[in-house]
């Protein structure tokens, strides 16, 4: 499995209290004192501190009135805008694909995509390559600034929402895709990456419970 890149203890602190806030294992309301983080996290209270930052302006974190950080309520609700946003923007992305994409890339998502179909539902694998998918569509739509709006929506939620759906059930969606890529069919893929991105949105609309065990 590909690992992410991590070019400060920040970003990884930053990533590992993503991860708990968005799975539940923290959850709305609860306090985040940041020597207790720096010590469940084997790390110093200097990149707690600017992890929480960077999570309260993803809405993930907010301040009480003495200035405590907590895990935000209304997180989720953002992140379904997040989504939206990113429906609208994939969508055309798979449009400008559709009429730009060379034979390599095409191959190139095919091949990731059928890496997805062969994953148990309860692989870790599964977050690096949906991204690798969905970012190899905005490479092929050729468009600098609408690549850059892309990585600053899934730095917000890089993995995506914890969906219900399975991987081989995403695969099936990805693989439609392709398909009206390969076809050069611009409205056909923008509709159907619109449903795909939307779909993910709508099955995380149940807010996570806390994981046991």
């Amino acid at each position: 499995m590909m690992q992410p890149l991590y070019t400060s203890k920040t970003e990884l602190v930053t990533s590992m209290l993503r991860e708990l806030i968005v799975t539940g294992e923290l959850e709305a309301g609860t306090s985040l004192r940041q020597r207790d983080l720096a010590t469940r996290l084997g790390v110093s209270p200097t990149p707690v501190r600017e992890a929480l930052r960077r999570l309260e302006s993803e809405g993930l974190v907010t301040t009480d009135q003495h200035r405590s950080a907590i895990v935000a309520e209304s997180w989720l609700d953002a992140t379904e805008e997040n989504y939206l946003v990113r429906a609208a923007l994939e969508s055309l992305a798979a449009k400008l694909a559709a009429k730009r994409i060379t034979a390599e890339q095409l191959a190139t998502i095919e091949k990731i995509n059928a890496r997805i179909l062969d994953l148990d539902d309860d692989s870790l694998a599964y977050g690096t390559l949906n991204r690798d998918f969905h970012f190899g569509i905005y490479q092929a739509a050729g468009t600098p600034v609408l690549m850059s709006l892309m990585r600053m929506l899934w730095q917000a939620m890089p993995d995506g929402p914890k969906v219900v759906r399975s991987h081989r059930e995403s695969a099936a969606e990805h693989a439609a895709i392709i398909d009206a890529l390969r076809e050069g069919d611009a409205e056909l893929a923008g509709e159907l990456t619109y449903r795909h991105i939307v779909g993910s949105a709508h099955l995380a609309d149940e807010r996570p419970t806390k994981r046991t065990g």
